[in-house]
């Protein structure tokens, strides 16, 4: 594990006794038998985790946290007692400490904590590393992205921006292709024209082309007055047309003919009118099947795929879901004016685990929810949809078969896996990724080489 632990006792056996039992699980113990010499260690070398009883001659614990913790920012400190109380776990706490472990525990209630604690620690320094670059401000709002993924689509969007070309955003419902168009949109020579949206699978075939294009008085049944349409409303700005792939075959070729031409027949005139738009266009459909068997045009298709942009969804840029757990808890906190200020680590859990089918989308709408019912500054498990506190950890780590009882085996394979998911998350830097992994950069290296793992 590479984790460095003081152990900070004045009794020799259970000094010793605890080392042992911690070397044992990889971790590196280092012991000292009172305050003063724990002060003098930290002071030469960091520590991850400091334990550290209560009663000892000359620096109790309680004296001790507040040094410990001002000289050991990002340590996890646990204080040990055979003297415990509610009010000294209280102000353990309130002087530093992770947690307060009462006299005598076993073995398992000591790792349990430490693990926990260390997870904890692990996530917090991961999300602070990621929030430099988290809120990228792609138009006039913010885009929480951390993953290399999602990194690489505002990058091309940054750049295509600038420019008239169309731009098809395919991928899964609720990726949040909408708030990628309009980012694009604020990005380009056009921010101060008017960005038109429209759903094309919501609208009635009957109604779709009127709608676009416009139609003149009398027209048809109903059209008591002339209509301008959403290409005419978005001239010299941009016009979105979202679930392209439902559009009819007839207003394909329609579309296809404002594309190449820029001019639009309003239904009921002889007259086209000039237009000057950018069309972005998008899709949870598979466009080039629907090629293939005839269901959308395929003239129309190469018009649309001028930058093509593929929206990765939730559960293939796991780095980017805690990032915006904390945006929209924030943001319905605000919204709502709930007092709502965290995440319970049983919630967070769970939220993390979960597979997010509905994507972005879907947790903006888990979130809204549980800041709504959240009764104080904590959102817990009952503030969660049943599904997600059903969900379990994904993506376990593959190992060695079950009838495989080798450590060294099961080891190599856990580490080999959480490097290449570390680089990965990192997009391949090394000292990034030696941070989340919570070794030295040195150790690393030594790791790639051992494993033969190429970055």
């Amino acid at each position: 594990m590479d984790e460095r632990i003081l152990i900070v006792e004045d009794d020799e056996a259970l000094r010793e006794s605890l080392q042992l039992m911690l070397a044992a699980e990889s971790y590196e113990a280092v012991a000292a038998s009172g305050g003063e010499e724990a002060l003098r260690l930290v002071e030469a070398t960091p520590f991850d985790v400091v334990l550290c009883d209560l009663r000892m001659p000359g620096v109790d614990g309680l004296e001790l946290l507040p040094q410990l913790a001002r000289r050991l920012p990002g340590a996890t400190l646990i204080l040990m007692s055979a003297f415990g109380t509610a009010d000294l776990a209280i102000e353990a706490m309130r002087r530093g400490a992770y947690d307060y472990l009462a006299k005598p525990f076993t073995p398992s209630e000591l790792l349990l904590v430490i693990r926990k604690a260390r997870e904890r620690e692990r996530l917090r320094r991961a999300n602070q590393m990621l929030r430099r670059d988290v809120h990228r401000a792609v138009g006039d709002r913010p885009i929480v992205a951390a993953s290399p993924s999602m990194i690489a689509v505002l990058e091309l969007l940054e750049r295509a921006a600038e420019f008239k070309s169309t731009v098809l955003l395919t991928g899964e419902s609720g990726t949040g292709k909408e708030v990628l168009a309009r980012a694009i949109h604020a990005q380009s020579p056009r921010r101060d024209e008017a960005f038109v949206a429209v759903n094309c699978a919501a609208i009635p075939e009957t109604l779709l082309e009127s709608e676009l294009f416009g139609h003149s008085k009398g027209a048809f049944t109903g059209a008591d007055r002339a209509r301008r349409g959403l290409f005419v409303e978005a001239d010299s700005g941009t016009i979105f047309l979202d679930e392209i792939g439902e559009l009819p075959s007839p207003l394909q070729a329609k579309l296809l003919r404002v594309l190449q031409e820029e001019e639009v027949r309003p239904v009921g005139e002889s007259k086209s009118r000039r237009v000057d738009v950018r069309v972005i266009a998008a899709t949870a459909r598979d466009l080039e099947s629907d090629v293939a068997s005839g269901r959308f045009r395929e003239d129309l298709f190469y018009r649309l795929n001028v930058v093509r942009v593929k929206v990765p969804p939730l559960r293939e840029r796991r780095e980017d879901t805690p990032l915006l757990l904390d945006h929209f808890l924030a943001h319905f906190r605000d919204l709502l004016g709930r007092p709502v200020r965290s995440l319970s680590d049983e919630a967070l859990e769970k939220l993390l685990a979960y597979r997010w089918p509905g994507n972005v989308r879907e947790l903006e709408n888990v979130m809204e929810r549980a800041v709504i019912l959240a009764e104080g500054e904590r959102i817990g498990l009952r503030e969660l949809p049943a599904n997600v506190v059903a969900s379990e950890p994904s993506g376990p780590l593959e190992g060695p078969s079950p009838s495989d009882f080798s450590l060294r085996r099961a080891r190599r394979s856990a580490e080999t896996e959480l490097i290449e998911r570390a680089l990965r998350a990192t997009g391949g830097n090394r000292t990034h990724a030696a941070r989340l992994l919570q070794i030295s950069h040195r150790a690393l290296l030594y790791k790639l080489k051992e494993y033969g793992i190429r970055d």
